[in-house]
């Protein structure tokens, strides 16, 4: 059933997309089929793996994993003590090397604890990798050092070939009349020249091949032919060098072939962990919060594959939905029109609570709070059913049966149209039969449908909820925004009268609906008013809270560095007076000692009088000019100097000069000294 439910949820195409983001062919491979972890450790593991990766990216711009290649079937031949070809060996030792690399770049990373403990399993051998680079080059060519022997023969190769292609080129230089091209050539491994039929005799020799029009012939010269049996003979001793070289390589490979499956593995968790980080940074996600009995919030939650859509493929723009359940609810019905996005909403926390549980960031605001669900069980569409060839009532049955089959109290279910396509009586009697199971026995259910009476349960049961996508009756389109608490409401009747129905027929549409139909979707009507105009009130508030807290940190900012102005002021003057003392005492000392010693005239006397005047003036603060008093009426507007506002009266001054002023979108308490007129 969980598989099931991967289907219907689209999880490969998220898994499809989670891929582009991996480094390694390994990476890309396991990211195209994600399992879901069936515990909650597990899942936490791959959380906290997660959130160190997405720090890695956002400190050191991510690790590298370059030189890392998929070597998984080499290392089960090498394991079966198969030979592995140049070119498989060249790749096992880049990747030990991109291994090696990685360990290296998370030792250093002390903020990334779970990926480091990780990364010290790796088991690199840089001695086997350089025996590896001694001996093959990128190209997959066994190189001439590998061994001796192998330098041996090839030295002796190179000079064999150089005999023949002396001895030919003689030969065309004697007998280019009788050549069609001059050019070297081979056949079966051995160098002949191509001459004309009818000068065969010209260049004896063995004749390899002959042309398609019978008019060439290719001849290996008679004077080449003991050359050209020594270098086959060369070429197939080379050959049985270069593979008794890759089987002692692949041997080296064989020891440690377990080593290298458990490399593989590592390399490819962090490589997941990178790519998750980095999918979710591209999507804006945020790490979710698994408490069980708290209210579930996805503020602003967004669908994945939606918001691919619109990135990479120019889709529409994603409508964010705001899910908040509080934690004593288990079944939440939702309500609308078709095509308003009910499917979408069950869809976008399915697919939020197996991203959750695979260690993906989900596409919501902060906080992002929900449980742990060990199950998600989805019945979503009737595809099953087409193909059994069921009725649509059938094929859902038949999925609710197997979701029934699997639940568990920890369980999500999601439940799109429950108790369609049989008799409307029936089918509701079914789903609300059904969602009250759900109810006592799932964490939670979701439940999209069209049947009125399920919108009554939620005033019947503490444990359920409802939900209604919004339809804007102007534009007669749904909205795709998520309203809680209140049921939907029919609009078939108004959308066939704008559209044209006359009106005798909507008449009696209305009476055969039924006034307490219409009555209780004028309620509804209503309140989806009342919520929209009580959000709109919400916004304006939040705003105005904003403006005023930047207001009052201005206020203290300005406030906070007149007091330092002031307080630097006073130390100042303190300094100067504190001078000014010192210099007269010093005055009036030089005068005492004079007078003591009786040289002192009357006039030096008053001169130092005025000195210490002069003094006193210069350095002692003046009095501030009292401010003249203000008579103040409500209304008047008054300029605030400390805070360098205009401000309006809003009380007249008491006895003491107190009074009231708006300042902006704040309300102050002030004195007549603090004020100035305008």
């Amino acid at each position: 059933m969980q598989a099931e439910t991967l289907d219907l949820l689209e999880w490969n195409r998220l898994c499809q997309h989670l891929s582009t983001f991996t480094t390694t062919k390994l990476g890309a491979i396991a990211a195209a089929h994600i399992p879901i972890p069936n515990r909650y450790e597990e899942t936490l593991e791959l959380l906290t793996q997660t959130k160190e990766a997405y720090a890695l990216e956002e400190r050191n711009a991510g690790v590298s994993l370059d030189g890392i290649q998929n070597i998984t079937e080499a290392v089960f031949r090498a394991e079966k003590q198969g030979i592995l070809s140049a070119l498989e060996l060249w790749a096992i030792a880049t990747t030990l090397a991109g291994a090696r690399n990685l360990r290296r770049q998370l030792d250093n990373a002390d903020y990334c604890p779970n990926l480091q403990i990780l990364a010290s399993d790796l088991r690199t051998y840089p001695d086997v990798e350089q025996e590896i680079y001694r001996c093959i080059d990128e190209g997959g060519n066994v190189l001439d050092r590998a061994s001796e022997r192998l330098g041996e023969i090839r030295h002796e190769l190179t000079s064999v070939r150089d005999q023949i292609m002396t001895k030919l080129q003689n030969i065309m230089q004697r007998n280019a009349s009788s050549l069609q091209e001059q050019i070297i050539t081979q056949r079966n491994d051995r160098y002949v020249l191509s001459v004309k039929s009818p000068q065969r005799d010209r260049v004896p020799g063995v004749i390899h091949d002959t042309s398609s029009t019978g008019m060439t012939l290719f001849v290996e010269p008679n004077s080449i032919v003991q050359s050209n049996n020594r270098l086959r003979q060369l070429l197939k001793m080379e050959q049985a060098q270069i593979e008794i070289i890759l089987t002692e390589l692949s041997a080296k490979i064989t020891a440690i072939a377990e080593d290298l499956q458990r490399l593989l593995i590592i390399v490819t968790k962090i490589d997941l962990a990178v790519a998750r980080a980095r999918y979710a940074y591209w999507l804006g996600g945020n790490p979710p919060h698994f408490l069980d009995q708290e209210a579930i919030v996805l503020r602003q939650l967004r669908h994945p594959l939606l918001v691919w859509q619109q990135k990479n493929e120019e889709g529409r723009e994603v409508v964010p939905v705001d899910v908040l359940i509080s934690p004593q609810i288990s079944v939440v019905v939702i309500t609308g029109p078709n095509t308003g996005g009910k499917t979408a909403t069950l869809k976008t926390f399915g697919l939020a609570a197996l991203m959750a549980k695979a260690g993906l960031f989900i596409p919501a605001k902060e906080p992002v709070e929900m449980p742990w669900f060990d199950l998600v069980l989805a019945d979503i569409g009737d595809e099953q059913s087409l193909q059994q060839n069921l009725s649509t009532f059938s094929g859902h049955i038949r999925r609710i049966g197997r979701i029934l089959a699997a639940l568990s109290p920890q369980s999500l279910v999601l439940l799109d149209e429950v108790g369609a396509g049989t008799d409307p009586s029936e089918g509701s009697a079914i789903a609300t039969a059904l969602l009250e199971y759900l109810g006592e026995h799932s964490r939670l259910a979701i439940a999209t449908t069209h049947f009125g009476e399920l919108k009554a349960l939620k005033y019947q049961n503490p444990k359920f909820e409802n939900a209604s996508v919004e339809f804007d009756d102007a534009s007669l389109a749904p909205t795709y925004r998520l309203l809680w608490g209140i049921p939907g409401r029919s609009n078939a009747l108004a959308i066939a009268g704008r559209l044209g129905l006359p009106q005798d027929i909507l008449a009696a549409a209305q009476v055969r609906v039924g006034i307490g139909s219409a009555e209780m979707n004028d309620v509804i009507a209503e309140l989806e008013a009342q919520r929209r105009e009580q959000t709109q009130k919400t916004e304006a508030a939040a705003h105005l809270l904003v403006e005023t807290e930047r207001l009052h940190k201005e206020i203290l900012d300005r406030a906070e560095m007149m007091r330092s102005q002031a307080k630097e002021l006073r130390e100042r003057q303190e300094k100067e007076v504190n001078a000014a003392i010192a210099q007269a005492q010093k005055e009036v000392g030089r005068v005492i000692r004079k007078l003591q010693q009786g040289e002192q005239a009357a006039t030096d006397v008053q001169h130092t009088e005025r000195r210490i005047e002069e003094l006193t003036k210069r350095h002692l603060p003046e009095r501030p000019p009292e401010k003249p008093k203000l008579t103040l009426n409500i209304g008047d507007r008054v300029r605030i100097p400390k805070f360098g506002k205009i401000a309006q009266v809003l009380t007249v001054p008491n006895g003491a000069g107190d009074f009231s002023v708006r300042l902006g979108q704040m309300k102050l308490s002030v004195n007549l000294s603090d004020t100035e007129p305008i």
